[in-house]
């Protein structure tokens, strides 16, 4: 399994993705009710994913301490998590990391809550190097200066970070449709947590929200086996090669990247997002 990407449409996925995924963009029928969060690997997936988790226990922790987060919130592009998704009971949680054109087209319809949370690709590539080179499920770099050309190219898994958060971009400003960043999340988390209970239309005492930010610290999510993807079975993952919670950090890129990638980058960088307002990211 390990060596491979699956391909649609131009696009490489994880070997793990539905292959027929056009069927699952005309034919998936999303719900009203449901909560969808999209985003571009290494983003802070699951930093977002523990907060709307513990905004809806109101800080009850149990649920996430129990109850494994891919079973929590599935990936809606992988088999087992679409086959999860269809047994949820209302309101629905559930995952993404498609570009925009791939996901279902019921939900630009519908009035369910989607949160898309975004990141500085600096990081993502540092992030993600580390990463992807634990899992079984797509081609493995040789080396960081490897994967960085791949980023770049947009050959990684679920193709170009550019297109994919310049796609989801295009629903700022929807009423159903939040943006939010990893960055503000670091710089303020209760502020974070608060414009994500707002959203939700959920009011937390004071007493919850504590006991959200509480359970959503870097070190609890660590410690969580629910959620730190320490059980996700060695058929997937290395685990001696790789974890999910590494450094929980902003800015780790200056630490990895040469004078010479970070000046390609900025290139690539410049020419990719012209088209978006000033002050559309909040690593600018």
């Amino acid at each position: 399994m390990a060596g491979e990407f699956l391909w649609i449409e131009g696009i490489p996925f994880p070997t793990t993705t539905i292959k027929d995924l056009k069927s699952l963009r005309d034919e998936f029928v999303v719900r009203d009710d449901d909560v969808v969060i999209f985003s571009y690997p290494k983003s802070g997936t699951n930093w977002i994913l523990e907060i709307v988790h513990l905004i809806h226990t109101k800080g009850d922790p149990s649920w996430v301490q129990t109850v494994l987060k891919w079973e929590r919130s599935p990936w809606i592009e992988s088999i087992t998590g679409l086959e999860l998704i269809e047994t949820q009971k209302d309101p629905r949680f559930y995952s993404s990391h498609l570009p925009i054109d791939f996901f279902p087209k019921s939900f630009f319809k519908s009035k369910a809550k989607g949160i898309y949370i975004m990141r500085d690709p600096r990081d993502i590539i540092v992030s993600g190097y580390h990463f992807w080179k634990a899992l079984k499920i797509s081609r493995i770099p040789d080396s960081f200066e490897e994967y960085f050309e791949w980023f770049l190219q947009g050959n990684v898994p679920y193709g170009s970070w550019f297109d994919h958060v310049c796609g989801w971009l295009q629903m700022k400003g929807k009423e159903n449709f939040l943006i939010i960043s990893y960055e503000e999340l670091h710089q303020d988390l209760r502020a974070g947590v608060e414009k994500v209970c707002q959203f939700l239309g959920t009011k937390l005492s004071p007493e919850e929200l504590n006991s959200v930010l509480k359970n959503v610290s870097f070190q609890a999510m660590k410690d969580n086996k629910m959620s730190n993807y320490s059980l996700l079975p060695d058929t997937y993952m290395d685990h001696s090669k790789g974890c999910l919670m590494r450094k929980g950090i902003t800015g780790d890129w200056k630490n990895h990247l040469t004078a010479a990638q970070t000046e390609a980058f900025d290139k690539v960088y410049r020419e990719k997002v012209a088209g978006l307002p000033q002050g559309s990211f909040p690593w600018e």
